[in-house]
Order: structure tokens, then C-alpha cells, then sequence
């Protein structure tokens, strides 16, 4: 069903009063079609514009209950102070209201490479070559870091990819506190980006886990998601230190995000001017 806020119509699976949602401002962006559980908006107030993210409410592709989403987004938040980076969306405030729970980020005007974003992710993805370079550069400094904090990534995706054009600057989202162990069988997220073990019961989601998603990242921003050699746009060696990125047996991927910067960087060398 199609609800409003301030004439910004949205979706829900079923009527929920989101009046509170006027406690932060006026509504002029909404992002419902996100399998977490949470929907998101774009307010502004006499401060300034922010991101909310809101779980609580029964969005339409949940995967989750809401109660669920709640107490993900609740496990989630500690991250954003801990892993304070310039990459890193800044988290303002968090409360419980209407039911559920609100987080309020600062708003960025980054374009969402996320697939269900079809405009926005055209933008993305035909952004010059060598700024893709740049960003896949910038993402995989900020997983060493998420590592080096003591996090993980998981249920990361194109959607958690945002690129601010005006500040040619990388943002990002989505992290949890390490030791982090599947216990769901199948983690919430892409397929896409996902490692044999993100749907193994009991198995340890890690480092090595996540240089298989910046390897799955890379097929996304060069190659449209092809893993084929013909669709890969760079050289041939940075094709194999992908391919090697995204091997099912984790003995054969790099074993740290480091360890693939390195070998990304050796196979880059001065191919690119970045811009």
C-alpha cells in the first residue's frame, strides 16, 4: 500500500502511522524498497538535511520481521562511532520512537550504485574509468581500517556504495563486531556479493570472507557484474587478482584485505592517472 509523508508518497506492506517522523523534519526523499526490514528518508530542518533510517515499520521486502529489523539496526549502530571514517556515513542520533527505532545520519548528496536505483546506478557505473579505480581504491582502504577497528563487513552490496560527485568522495555502510558467526544459513544480502560460507550455518564470517566481497565489488563496478574475462575492462593481471578475490575455497583468496591491496596495487601500477 502507498502511504504519505509531506507529499512524498512511499510503500508499506501494510497502513503504519511514520506521523512521528515529523520530530526530525520534512520528508523530501524516500528509499523503501530495501530487503533489511528498515525504510529510509530524507528530511530537513532548520539545521540541515539528514538520513533516517527507521526499522519498526512492515516494509514491503522485508526479509525479516519487524522486530527483527529492529534489533539489527539497534546491533548495528555502535559501528558508526566506532569505525568513524571519513568513508563512513556519520551517525548523529539514535532514539526509539513510533514502535521501532530511528537512526539519523548526516545527509550526503552521494548517487547510490544500488541496482534497485536504476537511475542513479546508470550514473554510477558510467562514471570514467579511472574514477572507478579511484573509488574501488578508496573502498578497499576503508575495509583495512574496518578490520584494523575490529568489524566486518556484512550484507554489503552495491546499495551500500554511495559516490558525492560535487566532493568526489566514497561513502559507505553496513558493519558488525567481530567475531561474527552465520547463524541463519543464508546472511541477508545480494547473492551477488555473497561468499559460499555467507550460507553456511555456524560458519565464521571474516577478513577472508570480505576479500571476497571486494572481489565481487570489483565485478560490479567494472564489468556489470560479469565475471567473464571478455566483460572485464582493466588489465589482466588486476582480472586475476580478482578472480582470485572471488574463489569459493577461502585457502585460495588473499588472505587480508591488505594482502589484496597490495596485489591490486602491483597489478595496477601506473596504468591509471586518477582523477
Amino acid at each position: 500500500m502507498t502511504q504519505t509523508l509531506d507529499g512524498v508518497p512511499f510503500r508499506l506492506g501494510e497502513p503504519f502511522d511514520m506521523s512521528f517522523m515529523g520530530r526530525y523534519g520534512t520528508v523530501f526523499s524516500v528509499f523503501d524498497d530495501q530487503d533489511s526490514g528498515n525504510i529510509c528518508f530524507g528530511v530537513k530542518n532548520d539545521h540541515g538535511r539528514y538520513f533516517v533510517k527507521y526499522a519498526g515499520a512492515p516494509t514491503l521486502r522485508a526479509a525479516c520481521s519487524p522486530e527483527t529489523a529492529v534489533q539489527n539496526l539497534r546491533a548495528a549502530l555502535p559501528a558508526y562511532r566506532d569505525l568513524s571514517h571519513e568513508s563512513l556515513i556519520r551517525l548523529v542520533h539514535d532514539e526509539p520512537v513510533g514502535g521501532g527505532h530511528a537512526a539519523l545520519f548526516e545527509w550526503s548528496d552521494g548517487v547510490c550504485m544500488g541496482r534497485m536505483y536504476p537511475n542513479a546506478r546508470k550514473q554510477f557505473v558510467e562514471m570514467p574509468i579511472n574514477t572507478r579505480v579511484r573509488v574501488f581504491s578508496e573502498i578497499l582502504r576503508f575495509h583495512a581500517h574496518v578490520h584494523e577497528k575490529g568489524y566486518v563487513a556484512v550484507d554489503f552490496y552495491d546499495g551500500s556504495i554511495l559516490y558525492d560527485f560535487e566532493e568526489k568522495k566514497t561513502m559507505l555502510c553496513d558493519y558488525v563486531k567481530k567475531p561474527f558467526h552465520n547463524e541463519m544459513g543464508r546472511l541477508w544480502g545480494s547473492s551477488l556479493f555473497m561468499s559460499p560460507e555467507e550460507f553456511l550455518l555456524g560458519a565464521e564470517i571474516d577478513e577472508v570472507t570480505n576479500v571476497y566481497t571486494m572481489g565481487a565489488t570489483a565485478f560490479a563496478l567494472f564489468a556489470n557484474f560479469q565475471r567473464a574475462r571478455e566483460a572485464w575492462p582493466l588489465s589482466d593481471a588486476l582480472f586475476r587478482v580478482i578472480e582470485k578475490a572471488v574463489s569459493d575455497d577461502r585457502a585460495l583468496r588473499q588472505p587480508s584485505i591488505l594482502h589484496l591491496m597490495a596485489e591490486w596495487q602491483t597489478a595496477l601500477g601506473d596504468t591509471f592517472v586518477m582523477q
